[in-house]
């Protein structure tokens, strides 16, 4: 009998004790770890993607033959991807074509993707990056429609809008409908930045906006058609399903990352800034579990901060390979961080010579889409002498921008 009491008793304690710790609010994942793999959304409850627009989208596509261009990125609130949304509602989609980092975004930056069959529905994936950067005819024969829905996060440089501008361009040469499944842009609250020069067009730049263009990829679409920056002044047969309840100062967290070394809110808002030691010896934490949220050179000081690339995926070959780089952490640097050369130069002040320091001048010059942002740097002037430089072209562009955005 008294053991029966002091079993009971004992299972009242722990029921208690599971009770209080089931009671308790779990943390919410912190907006600057947002990891691979991890598919919870963080938006306002409000908020509806174009691919969540699922009744007109299915209505819109009708009984024709399409492709989708995505990546991991197009997904719903619900953690599927468009992909298998689709297929399950009997549309008749046929094939994918992935831009760079592939179908699943796994891939190095600049590593050459194969055409491949997606192992999860069988569908043909035809790779738009390296040597087949556009679609050809071939490629989109027998279609009816092409979606492109692709999570961009609103920087020049960032290559998702350069492959747009190719699928808007192969679909206009041979007279293909295209479907825009607008998503918000993480950096979409400001511009900022040099303007491209035409000179320096490449896949890392191929319009004339700054490097922070301020546009969903929906709205930059439309300033492509209607800008006319296809060839031969192509115009695409185009149609954008917008985001309801959107407005350009909203605080949007993506919901996976968008490519392999972004993989934090904090690492998107600095990518702007931070990408310019890709022209440099400088390492952005490629290879490290904060890759674009620290910079750092084995000759930095390494008293307050340093770490060691390895070798992972995403970053197979990283820049300072196993060798400890002292740096400086920008984890904690506020979520409405804006682009700045202040980490640059204050990097640069610390190695020396800027123009050894800058070792992919030409890279460095595709970046910053003009030769004038590396004189001014090797010539020693403030980021206040050099900004002032930007004003008039960006005045232009904000004239221009206006004529196609969506969104308050």
């Amino acid at each position: 009998m008294l053991f029966q009491k002091y079993a009971k008793l004992l299972g009242l304690v722990l029921f208690f004790v599971f009770l209080l710790f089931s009671c308790q609010s779990h943390p919410e994942r912190s907006e600057r770890s947002l990891q691979i793999g991890d598919s919870k959304v963080f938006k306002d409850s409000s908020l509806i993607l174009g691919a969540e627009r699922l009744d007109e989208l299915i209505e819109i596509i009708g009984d024709r033959t399409i492709a989708i261009v995505g990546n991991q990125t197009s997904i719903l609130s619900n953690s599927t991807h468009l992909v298998d949304t689709l297929l399950s509602r009997d549309v008749k989609l046929v094939k994918v074509f992935s831009p760079e980092h592939g179908f699943r975004g796994t891939v190095s930056a600049g590593q050459k993707i194969d055409n491949s069959k997606d192992n999860k529905t069988g569908l043909p994936i035809v790779s738009l990056y390296g040597d087949h950067k556009k679609p050809t005819r071939q490629d989109l024969k027998g279609l009816d429609l092409v979606i492109f829905d692709i999570q961009d996060v609103g920087v020049r440089f960032y290559t998702y809008i350069s492959t747009l501008h190719y699928v808007m361009e192969a679909c206009a040469e041979v007279g293909l409908p295209v479907l825009i499944l607008d998503r918000p842009n993480p950096n979409g609250d400001y511009i900022d930045g040099p303007v491209l020069e035409i000179a320096h067009k490449s896949f890392v730049g191929m319009h004339p906006v700054p490097i922070v263009h301020g546009m969903t990829i929906g709205e930059y679409a439309l300033m492509i058609n209607g800008e006319r920056w296809l060839k031969d002044s192509l115009q695409c047969d185009l149609q954008i399903l917008e985001c309801q309840n959107y407005h350009h100062s909203m605080r949007y967290s993506l919901p996976v990352p968008p490519s392999p070394n972004l993989r934090s809110d904090i690492s998107i808002r600095l990518y702007p800034s931070l990408c310019f030691f890709e022209g440099t010896t400088i390492s952005v934490g490629r290879g490290t579990a904060q890759p674009f949220e620290l910079y750092g050179h084995p000759r930095m000081d390494k008293g307050n901060f340093s770490f060691k690339p390895k070798s992972m995926m995403g970053a197979m070959y990283p820049k300072h390979l196993n060798l400890t780089c002292g740096g400086v952490n920008l984890n904690k640097e506020p979520l409405d961080s804006r682009f700045t050369l202040r980490y640059l130069l204050d990097a640069l002040s610390i190695i020396g010579d800027p123009v050894s320091t800058i070792n992919r001048k030409n890279f460095f010059v595709l970046l910053s889409g003009t030769e004038t942002l590396y004189n001014q740097i090797v010539n020693g002037l403030s980021e206040d002498e050099i900004r002032k430089t930007w004003q008039k072209d960006l005045a232009a562009y904000r004239e221009v921008r206006a004529r196609y955005l969506k969104y308050d």
